[in-house]
């Protein structure tokens, strides 16, 4: 799928207007439009600042994988601190949350 498509399904997902975009991120709405079907291309920078402004990250955009994932930011937070666990501590956590999701 297109960076364009792909930004258009997530601002869709997230039940955000084009106009409540442009207004949060400064982008035009004709630039966005444009992003969206394909006839425009932006620099990392807006795009971040788009994909930033619907709760997503570039990273997100530019997987190729078929299902896409967008996090919460205490999603983001759970995965940012079980990244710095220990193996063992990793392996805790997990079962821990295997017996509270029973």
């Amino acid at each position: 799928m297109e960076v364009g498509k792909k930004l258009q399904k997530l601002r869709e997902e997230k039940k955000m207007s084009m106009y409540r975009l442009t207004q949060i991120t400064g982008v035009s709405g004709h630039h966005i439009k444009g992003i969206e079907n394909g006839t425009r291309q932006p620099t990392i920078e807006t795009l971040n600042r788009l994909v930033s402004a619907l709760g997503s990250s570039l990273s997100e955009i530019f997987n190729d994988d078929t299902e896409y994932t967008y996090l919460n930011e205490r999603e983001r937070s759970l995965i940012e601190n079980f990244r710095t666990l220990s193996e063992e501590k990793a392996d805790a956590l997990l079962n821990l949350s295997d017996v509270l999701k029973k």
